[in-house]
């Protein structure tokens, strides 16, 4: 493993603001996940370290992120507090990403439709909000999305004013802190100091209790029949939106530093701190995108920055483990809503009714699924859909290609043969890609085409514009070729690239297309086809064509 140390002393600023911002986040998503303040701080701890370590992204941040959270915090609702299992899913997912990343499968997820990513962060956004508005004001929300919202009113009626005080300072500091103060203290690590400060003089509100300032213990994977296909589901889910939240966040690193991430790399490096945050007893985490702005905006460039993000929070879980027991609950939910309200597509949302009225509607129903129904589902509800949607269009391009298609001689010779031939020699150019969306009209229009006047007795069919064709596309192009042998027409073939020409032979739907009818330029399929026609081997006349004129 090589590092550099062009930048040190940029990256040691970097590793240690990023550190500051990180802590307060990482307490408070540690208790929103339901296992803990100190499960969130390892977390930060072991992915932010072996993810800079082996990533492939050098500036990116690590740690427990909203997403993560949602899932997990699920998860620990429907075991029933049952750690060893949640921690158990973390581990399977640190592998299932490393396989991910092993397997190439970085380059494939980032190809997730954006109205869909943007639908489902902003589904975790608002979750995060919701689950954080009882906590607000001092109550204690029971997991997941729809009894949060349920214990809305009985929080309110049991309003601690304590909190509640104690919330709303904790907003105003998240919300209203100015972005140039940002770069010596962050907004977050400033609302922790200030509300736990004011907590002191407001016992009433709950505070986080003691935090324990040693080393996790070993949590080895635990398998359960009753429980396994939970946990398992949950670990996928686990690993394929920390793979999406790792690599958007590296995107946004990439257009900060002006690099190119390593997409597989960073699937593994994940992958890795992961499995070693399950077997420790930590929060599982991702690429998070604050932290790796704030990293980058003060000089923080390779992985040593992550790396020390990770050691200086090491040292505080080792030292400062007392006053961190001061924490109130009130404080930490405030950080968290602007957490939840940052990862809300606000841009999106904002000018959306000014693109394509599908796509809105394609984000709010992944939106809605996402915060009402789970994540699994959004995600694959709304991959589905886009890519129905993405076929039908293209479907619809092509399909109107062949509807209009109209052929223009490329020469004066071809021209001049084509009217020597008096309309029995017709081309068919096929202007791009062929598809299964197009198959049916494309049989039909060729059908439909040489039937009109005399009727073509030689068809040439050019596929020097087509870059590849499906399976679907073949059938159907043997399918015309077969209709034309047995209507006693002849059948030319141009242009037909390697690829497209293996399709064909592949599904042995080229047995209708001899070799001798092949050429490489269309003209030379012209002049062969004219020939052929004047020298009496095609017959002028044939089964289903009008017969020519005395």
């Amino acid at each position: 493993m090589r590092f550099e140390l062009n930048n040190l002393r940029g990256d040691i600023y970097g590793g240690g603001t990023a550190g500051a911002a990180a802590l307060p986040l990482a307490l408070a998503l540690g208790v929103a996940s339901g296992l803990g303040p100190i499960a969130g701080l390892y977390g930060a701890i072991f992915v932010g370290f072996f993810a800079a370590l082996f990533g492939g992204t050098a500036s990116q941040i690590s740690g427990p992120t909203g997403p993560m959270v949602v899932v997990v915090a699920g998860l620990a609702a429907s075991l029933s507090g049952r750690p060893e299992l949640i921690f158990t899913a973390i581990f399977l997912a640190g592998l299932i990403q490393i396989v991910f990343g092993a397997l190439g499968f970085g380059n494939y997820i980032r190809l997730v439709p954006y109205p869909v990513v943007s639908g489902f962060m902003s589904g975790i956004g608002a979750i995060i909000i919701i689950l954080q508005v009882g906590r607000l004001i001092g109550g204690e929300p029971p997991g997941g999305t729809i009894p949060a919202l349920v214990y809305i009113p009985t929080a309110v009626s049991e309003l601690n004013l304590s909190a509640a005080a104690i919330g709303a300072v904790a907003l105003a500091t998240v919300f209203l802190w100015p972005p140039a103060w940002g770069k010596y203290l962050p907004g977050p690590l400033a609302a922790l100091v200030i509300c736990t400060c004011l907590g002191l003089a407001l016992p009433a509100a709950p505070v986080l209790g003691d935090i324990p300032s040693a080393l996790p213990s070993l949590h080895l994977p635990v398998f359960e029949r009753d429980a396994m296909f939970l946990v398992l589901e949950a670990a996928v889910i686990l690993a394929a939106l920390g793979a999406i939240d790792s690599l958007l966040t590296s995107l946004v690193a990439d257009n900060m530093t002006r690099t190119r991430h390593n997409s597989n790399r960073e699937l593994v490096g994940q992958g890795i701190g992961n499995t070693v945050a399950g077997l420790f007893g930590a929060l599982a985490g991702a690429g998070a995108t604050m932290r790796t702005v704030v990293n980058i905006r003060t000089g923080g460039r390779t992985r040593l920055s992550g790396m020390l993000h990770a050691l200086l929070l090491l040292a505080v879980v080792l030292g400062l483990g007392p006053l961190a027991a001061k924490i109130p609950h009130a404080a930490l939910a405030g950080i968290l809503v602007k957490v939840g309200w940052d990862i809300i597509d606000w841009r999106y949302l904002k000018n959306a009714h000014r693109g394509p009225r599908w796509d809105l509607a394609l984000m709010v129903l992944v939106l809605g699924l996402t915060v009402f129904v789970d994540l699994i589902t959004a995600v694959g509800v709304g991959v589905v859909l886009a890519a129905l949607a993405f076929v039908r269009q293209v479907a619809e391009q092509q399909t109107r290609a062949i509807r209009e298609m109209q052929f223009e001689p490329d020469s004066e010779e071809e021209a001049a043969l084509l009217k020597r031939a008096q309309g029995l020699v017709q081309v068919f150019d096929f202007g791009g890609p062929l598809s299964f969306g197009a198959a049916a009209d494309l049989g039909h229009h060729v059908r439909e085409r040489t039937r009109k006047g005399r009727g073509a007795a030689a068809l040439v069919l050019d596929f020097s514009s087509v870059p590849f064709m499906d399976v679907s596309a073949a059938r159907a192009v043997e399918t015309i070729a077969t209709d034309a042998t047995e209507a006693g027409k002849h059948v030319y073939v141009t242009g037909l690239r390697e690829e497209v020409a293996s399709v064909l032979a592949g599904l042995d739907a080229d047995h209708h297309l001899p070799a001798d009818t092949r050429f490489n330029h269309r003209i030379e399929a012209v002049r062969q086809a004219v020939e052929d026609l004047e020298r009496g081997r095609i017959d002028a006349a044939p089964h289903g064509a009008a017969p020519a004129p005395a």
